[in-house]
């Protein structure tokens, strides 16, 4: 038996001086240390060995499975060393060829319009505020001057979590409550940007989320003139110094008077076309002077301070800035969409 163990040993070895490649390597290894081996069939036949014969046997087989264990490994790295070898002779770098240009990211088209806001607010003096996109209810309504059961929430429809009174915020107005509380009564000039949710079914207009950018101006002897003058101003910034504007009376509960904002169309200048359904003005944003009830409830007397506060949907501009007829592209991760701003 130690003479068999011997001749496969000398076989091993001598197979393995002439391997020259790794399918080969694995191959020899799985012939001389597989399960199915020669050294492995004798360990699997040590009951047919004598009491004395057994120790000897076993440890001569443990031997020779270390020996060839290590000639295999030395063996293997000897191969992979002539690998790279022969890789450094036979293979070439063109060091005078143009590096690949990588793919380099770029800005959503929704942040790239956000930006633009940021920039032109801050540029007209007013600061960026965050507030919470989890809301209480009370912020959200309430202060806002819709008190519990009032019609006017059925504006919004409402994502509640399962802790009663807390909600998801359905628009960026309740930051209007945290930032006059924090700043009272000092002067205000402030966006707040943010996500905001509403239940609603999607469609080609309308998502379950979306950026709004509000804006608050609280002070002393503000008039609507004044909202009208700075809102203007930021529309010939945003789109271009000659566009025309136009207010048209609407109704929100946190604002009195309350209006929507209209720029005339800067794809047909004015003379009907289909981005803005033949009339000539494109709507960009609601406003209106910051209800009495409002400023009191951030902490501000009404009879001393005035205000006004406007809101913008940021994908909304970049669908009229690009003639984009469906909102939900914002959302889908579509290369073909992304690539193009």
């Amino acid at each position: 038996m130690q003479e068999q163990i011997e001749k496969i040993g000398e076989a091993a070895l001598a197979d393995l001086k002439e391997i020259g490649e790794s399918a080969s390597l694995q191959a020899w290894k799985v012939q001389y240390l597989g399960r199915s081996a020669a050294l492995s069939k004798i360990l699997d036949n040590m009951g047919d060995l004598t009491k004395e014969e057994r120790p000897i046997v076993g440890r001569k087989v443990n031997e020779l499975k270390n020996t060839l264990q290590e000639a295999f490994a030395v063996r293997g790295a000897a191969l992979r060393e002539e690998s790279i070898q022969k890789s450094l002779l036979s293979e070439k770098v063109d060091i005078t060829l143009p590096g690949r240009e990588l793919n380099r990211g770029r800005l959503h088209p929704a942040t790239q319009t956000l930006r633009k806001i940021y920039s032109i607010w801050a540029d007209m003096g007013f600061q960026i505020f965050r507030s919470r996109e989890v809301e209480l209810d009370e912020y959200n309504f309430e202060l806002l001057n819709m008190p519990e059961h009032h019609p006017a929430r059925d504006m919004w429809d409402t994502f509640h979590t399962t802790t009663p009174g807390v909600i998801l915020r359905t628009h960026t107005s309740p930051g209007q409550i945290h930032v006059m509380r924090a700043r009272a009564p000092e002067p205000i000039r402030v966006i707040l940007p943010g996500m905001c949710y509403r239940y609603e079914q999607i469609t080609s207009r309308a998502e379950i989320q979306f950026n709004q950018v509000e804006g608050l101006a609280v002070g002393r002897s503000i008039t609507f003139a004044d909202l009208k003058g700075t809102l203007t101003s930021f529309a010939r910034r945003m789109f271009d110094q000659n566009v025309g504007t136009r207010f048209r009376a609407q109704h929100f509960p946190f604002t009195e008077p309350s209006a929507e904002m209209d720029i005339e169309c800067f794809i047909c200048g004015g003379q009907g076309c289909s981005v803005c359904k033949y009339t000539g003005w494109l709507e960009i944003l609601g406003c209106g002077m910051v209800h009495p009830t409002v400023l009191e409830n951030g902490g501000y007397d009404p009879a001393e301070f005035s205000g006004f506060a406007f809101g913008m949907g940021p994908e909304r501009i970049t669908m009229l800035l690009h003639q984009i007829d469906d909102i939900r592209a914002f959302w889908k991760n579509d290369w073909r969409f992304l690539e193009q701003f």
